[in-house]
């Protein structure tokens, strides 16, 4: 192969079919482009430039390899902006539905710091779902099967829902929930498996009892669970994302049964994950997960 400097230097002069201009361009002396091109020229054995009064023609030899030289340099260039970009992509988006962002994300963003120092985690709180392959987010966090073409996954946690309440509403037996509310709030309608309370009563193998209007609606999981842990009512929530309500027993679990809803997956374009950025942000949420087993 030549030296890049005469590739480089033959096709600036071809671009501008003068040595003067692809010297301004490059930087040097019209005589050290001449050069380059007069070695180039030798090392082809065949002329490149048909050198006029005041002009310069690229030959057929000339207008060849100023193509493949234009390609291939055009190539390195997009490498190496790939490259910098992704050594100097220091922000990670990570979208996950808005109630596992406020009750699992937030509450370990001290571990993150300490785990990915200099990596700026953004936070994206959804109930819909992004198209990672659009650039819309880096990695997700997601329930359901983690059968999704295009991505790489990796189960972190199974999931699981029961009933919920304070302490303050004195629950012990499944016949005093006609006494109470039931508190819902809406599933995304690409659930693998929500957790409602008919699904939940006929599990339980029992029929749901008349509530005449006094039950309680939210958009939000994380509503609920505040309308919960205010006693307005009994709510069928993530055991997951109310660990801590359960640990300090703002919120019991007075009966089942338990509803499985699948599992939590961490999910990226494929080939991405291995992004050095994201591969922290990755083995971060995996190794919070694995403290939960």
């Amino acid at each position: 192969m030549p030296p890049l400097s005469s590739l480089r230097a033959f096709e600036s002069a071809a671009a501008h079919l003068s040595f003067q201009r692809a010297a301004r361009e490059l930087s040097v002396t019209p005589t050290a482009i001449s050069h380059q091109v007069r070695g180039l020229e030798e090392a082809l054995d065949q002329p490149l430039f048909r050198r006029l009064t005041r002009q310069l023609e690229l030959t057929p030899a000339g207008e060849r390899l100023f193509e493949a030289v234009g390609e291939g340099l055009d190539r390195i260039e997009a490498g190496v902006r790939s490259a910098r970009a992704r050594n100097e992509r220091r922000t990670v988006t990570l979208t996950t539905h808005a109630a596992f962002a406020a009750k699992w994300v937030l509450p370990r963003m001290a571990s993150f710091r300490a785990a990915c120092p200099g990596i700026e985690l953004r936070l994206h709180a959804s109930d819909a779902v992004v198209d990672l392959a659009r650039d819309e987010a880096d990695l997700a966090i997601r329930s359901g099967t983690g059968r999704w073409p295009g991505l790489a996954t990796e189960a972190l946690m199974a999931e699981h829902y029961a009933p919920l309440c304070s302490p303050l509403l004195a629950l012990r037996r499944v016949k005093d929930l006609s006494a109470h509310p039931l508190i819902h709030f809406d599933w995304q309608v690409q659930a693998h498996a929500p957790a409602s309370w008919a699904r939940w009563f006929k599990e339980a193998g029992l029929t749901p009892p008349g509530r005449q209007g006094k039950d309680l609606s939210f958009t939000d999981e994380t509503h609920a669970m505040l309308a919960a842990l205010a006693g307005h009512g009994v709510a069928l929530l993530s055991r997951t994302l109310a660990a801590d309500e359960l640990q300090s027993g703002a919120l019991l679990q007075p009966f089942g049964p338990v509803l499985e809803t699948g599992k939590y997956f961490l999910a990226a374009v494929n080939g991405r994950e291995r992004e050095p950025a994201i591969q922290a942000v990755w083995r971060w949420a995996a190794a919070e997960a694995a403290l939960l087993a």
